[in-house]
């Protein structure tokens, strides 16, 4: 017989139905899952040696849990795929307002209406989607908003006096009972806030208005919460913290790899954009070093973190970059160019928090030498290394390439609104760039040649091997030192 076909306690106890609490139903699908070798947190990459294990150990050990990382760590999406690990069906006694289990009711009014009622009690089945409640700490949250309150209005309409337990209007805690309840951002909560949760981790107790009802509620609390919140904004109180069975420590990706995988999967492409834009793989391997180096810059608040939708919306600006240039031009499909990267520039500036050092640059100065810092890290992945020092006379790879800037009759300038057609024609001008791809990447895609091309001048700007300008309509670059001799 289908479980959800059963409509009443009496069928419910005919079927043999056990209940069974949130946190066994979490720990025994887990163990179901893993001895399948199924993918327990599915969407989450990164994490599968460091906090995933931790986390399956919490569960594996029915504890609550407190996620404890910077902004972007998939905290909240770790909760939430939690729900996966669920019963799909569980049956509520029908009108409850705490998803009271009929086998053991903890209501008054379920406990009423079953001895009223008996096993003709009627029951629904509530889905694993529908148990998942979830608050944002902020400090105008009230005990009311997350435990209860007297309800005067319900006094009147029932005519109850308010020494009635039902004159009480449950918050969100006891209507979560049964389900998984994320409280994001903890230390934002105040102190006195924190201190009402106490006797609900660890007794069941809550106590409102003066009533102490004993419902030892179900629930399996998840508590998120960032380190710069202890500092900025406040702290998780010590007993609370105490009540917390486990702290797990999440982090941002630790390889380009990883961060792309993240990007390409949480970027929110529209369709035609994928179908004529082209994007290289070295464009999508810049785009994520430049979130590493802004980890790493000294010009931005490491404390605060640089979250994993910097990439994200980094990403969609630079397909928009290349549409919006496809349109004005009138290609029917394009390639990503370096010089679309100017369009990132707000996707950072609005999503990294400077310090003072970075508010003297600038914000916009700070994301552009993440860029530069960016292709400068990446160059020697690819190709050969510039040394700071060389040898007087000493033969580089590079030669043939800055002699052509040396010699070039005219100024090499790469526009903004280039067509395609124009833009590729400007770059094969340089013929030793071909020789050089050829010799140091043979195995690459054609497709993504002149990206390459362009990378490898941006690049050699950096080693102060050519220079570049940057004018309104495009960019030039020339031989740093041709134009001073020339004019001599």
């Amino acid at each position: 017989m289908n479980l959800q076909q059963i409509k009443t306690i009496g069928e419910l106890k005919k079927a043999g139905y056990e209940s069974k609490s949130i946190k066994d139903e979490l720990r025994e699908n887990l163990i179901s899952k893993m001895m399948s070798n199924e993918t327990v947190f599915k969407g989450v990459h990164g994490y599968e040696n460091t906090v995933i294990p931790e986390l399956e150990r919490a569960i594996l050990s029915k504890h609550n849990i407190n996620l404890l990382g910077l902004r972007g760590q998939a905290k909240t999406r770790l909760a939430r795929l939690m729900v996966d690990l669920l019963d799909e069906y569980i049956p509520v006694v029908e009108g409850s307002e705490i998803n009271d289990d009929p086998l053991s009711p903890i209501s008054r009014f379920a406990v009423e209406l079953i001895n009223k009622k008996g096993n003709e009690t009627p029951i629904f089945w509530l889905h694993r989607n529908d148990r998942f409640a979830e608050k944002l700490a902020t400090p105008d949250v009230t005990v009311a908003d997350i435990i209860g309150d007297v309800d005067p209005i319900k006094a009147a309409n029932l005519k109850l006096s308010y020494a009635d337990d039902r004159v009480i209007h449950y918050g969100m805690i006891p209507r979560a009972n049964r389900c998984i309840f994320v409280i994001n951002e903890l230390p934002d909560l105040q102190a006195r806030i924190q201190v009402a949760l106490f006797n609900i981790l660890q007794e069941g107790d809550i106590q409102i208005r003066g009533f102490k009802l004993r419902l030892p509620l179900d629930m399996q609390f998840v508590f998120t919460a960032n380190p710069e919140d202890y500092t900025n904004r406040g702290s998780i109180v010590t007993p609370l913290k105490d009540r917390i069975g486990s702290q797990i420590l999440t982090h941002y990706p630790e390889d380009i790899e990883t961060a792309k995988t993240i990007t390409q999967q949480e970027a929110n492409k529209v369709a035609s954009q994928k179908e004529f834009i082209k994007v290289p793989e070295l464009a999508k391997d810049l785009l994520e070093q430049i979130v590493f180096e802004a980890r790493d810059s000294e010009y931005i608040d490491a404390k605060s973190g640089v979250s994993a939708r910097l990439s994200i919306s980094a990403f969609e600006n630079l397909l928009s970059t290349a549409e919006r240039r496809a349109i004005l031009s009138g290609d029917s499909e394009t390639m990503i160019r370096l010089n679309d990267f100017d369009g990132i520039i707000p996707a950072i500036t609005g999503k990294v928090e400077l310090v003072y050092e970075g508010e003297q640059e600038g914000a916009q100065v700070v994301a552009e030498t993440l860029i530069k810092r960016a292709i400068k890290t990446l160059f020697p992945t690819y190709f050969p290394e510039i040394k700071k020092l060389e040898k007087q006379n000493q033969e580089t790879p590079y030669d043939d390439v800055v002699s052509w800037f040396f010699n070039a009759d005219e100024d090499f300038e790469l526009l903004d609104d280039y067509s395609e057609e124009a833009y590729k024609k400007e770059l094969d001008k340089i013929k030793p760039l071909d020789d050089f791809l050829k010799k140091h990447q043979p195995n690459m895609n054609k497709v993504d040649a002149f990206f390459v091309k362009e990378f490898v001048l941006w690049a050699l700007v950096e080693f102060k091997k050519l220079s570049k300008y940057r004018f309104a309509e495009g960019t030039q670059f020339k031989d740093p030192y041709g134009s001073f001799i020339n004019g001599l």
